[in-house]
């Protein structure tokens, strides 16, 4: 897992939707690069005048990580963290 600053955990984006139970709700997915641990973060689209960069990594309290207990899911989510960390800097708008 890769910590970073302050004992805190780097995630990267690994999956984006729009909830189908809420309009104008996306919902932001984050992974580790080894594709165990996730976060999940819900982002109101309040207006078309809101903007806020969803970036390509954030880093989160280790407390606030679920485990990824499906292999396949796993394998998606660690491929796809990869390919991020990979291509992107952590700041990097995607």
């Amino acid at each position: 897992m890769t910590v970073a600053s302050d004992d805190r955990v780097r995630v990267w984006l690994v999956e984006r939707t729009y909830s189908d139970d809420e309009q104008n709700v996306v919902i932001l997915v984050y992974a580790t690069t080894e594709g165990d641990r996730y976060f999940r973060k819900e982002r109101a689209l309040t207006s078309f005048s809101d903007v806020r960069d969803t970036t390509a990594a954030i880093e989160v309290d280790p407390d606030d990580l679920g485990d990824v207990d499906d292999p396949s899911l796993r394998e998606r989510y660690s491929g796809e963290a990869s390919r991020m960390a990979a291509e992107h800097d952590p700041d990097d708008p995607v």
